[in-house]
């Protein structure tokens, strides 16, 4: 690969976006947008929303079961209280119950916590044994940004690169590159990194930006954060490659784009917790690279998690982007 050839095509490429005033705007006015509507819409009061993570649950005693079939409060397995108690301390959980022992953990600061233990004191005719636990409170807003940028970049990547290169494959524009010296390798190169250096860019410019109004929690370091953003693009970008690798059709990409955008947004845990969902749900969120972003961006921010033990979810995004860059630049053509 000619390195002038290479650092053409991305000053191209990188000029492109820029002019584009409406593409550009979009991707920085649509994520900071969301965040000032969740924060919002989230600084208040939730009301009485209960959730409790069980211990034991298949060997319940009697006075136990009363309290389990109970309505109107989300009870779900959980196989290890050190995970639980996490969770608890930071008000995302409003309480952990033993079944078996008879215990119960709650937030001594944390008001649901308190009503959820008036329930079951209330319809317990024998004691349970109490233990308490403290943290700060993490605002649901401090809970989904991570989400809401990953979200960002996977919309930024899969049609800043697979809707573009579709185009240019359209239009002619990949066929006339062909006659050139350029190289299959020199063009889609310039296309991941220009697309990876525009996102990064705009993933900081967000962040900071609503940091400075909201000022959310981030107890991990910023260049882990960011290590792990640009891994994450650097996968989804991959992805948006191999779907456009050889489409012709900009209705058929922009459907196939929607097919795999959407469900990751869905059931990538971006919006709300996988705790307590079924199965084969969590299963099926393990293959996408956005779950996979987002946890570890939000171990990060909310429990200061380095990048060793965020380990694993590193390993997958690294096996996904190897593996989606090779499918993508065999199955690629030029018209």
């Amino acid at each position: 690969m000619l390195l002038n050839r290479f650092l053409a095509l991305l000053s191209t490429r990188n000029k492109e976006f820029l002019r584009d005033r409406s593409s550009l705007g979009w991707n920085i006015l649509m994520p900071v947008l969301i965040v000032a509507g969740f924060a919002f819409a989230f600084s208040g009061d939730l009301g009485n929303q209960f959730k409790v993570g069980v211990l034991n649950q298949h060997t319940a005693t009697a006075e136990s079961q009363r309290f389990l079939e109970l309505r109107h409060i989300d009870f779900y397995p959980v196989d290890t209280i050190t995970s639980a108690l996490s969770k608890v301390q930071r008000h995302q959980v409003d309480m952990l119950f033993d079944a078996e022992k008879q215990q119960y953990w709650i937030n001594t600061e944390s008001p649901a916590g308190y009503m959820v233990e008036k329930v079951l004191l209330g319809v317990a005719s024998q004691g349970f044994e109490k233990q308490s636990v403290s943290g700060k409170q993490i605002r649901y807003i401090d809970w989904v940004i991570p989400g809401i940028l990953s979200m960002n970049m996977m919309f930024s990547a899969l049609f800043g690169v697979g809707f573009v290169i579709v185009r240019y494959r359209k239009n002619g524009m990949l066929k006339r590159l062909k006659a050139t010296p350029i190289t299959a390798f020199e063009y889609l190169s310039a296309q991941i990194v220009s697309r990876m250096m525009l996102i990064m860019v705009v993933t900081a410019f967000v962040f900071y930006g609503t940091n400075f109004f909201v000022d959310f929690v981030m107890n991990g370091s910023h260049l882990s954060l960011f290590l792990i953003f640009a891994l994450g693009a650097l996968s989804m970008i991959s992805l948006g490659l191999v779907i456009a690798a050889r489409m012709t059709s900009e209705e058929t990409a922009g459907g196939l784009l929607n097919l795999f955008s959407w469900p990751m947004m869905f059931f990538s845990g971006v919006w709300f917790s996988l705790e307590g969902a079924a199965p084969a749900m969590q299963a099926i969120a393990e293959v996408f690279p956005l779950t996979h972003v987002t946890a570890a961006a939000r171990a990060i921010m909310i429990d200061g998690a380095s990048l060793l033990e965020v380990g694993y979810h590193i390993l997958v995004l690294l096996a996904q982007s190897i593996v989606f860059l090779a499918l993508g630049s065999w199955y690629f053509k030029w018209d």
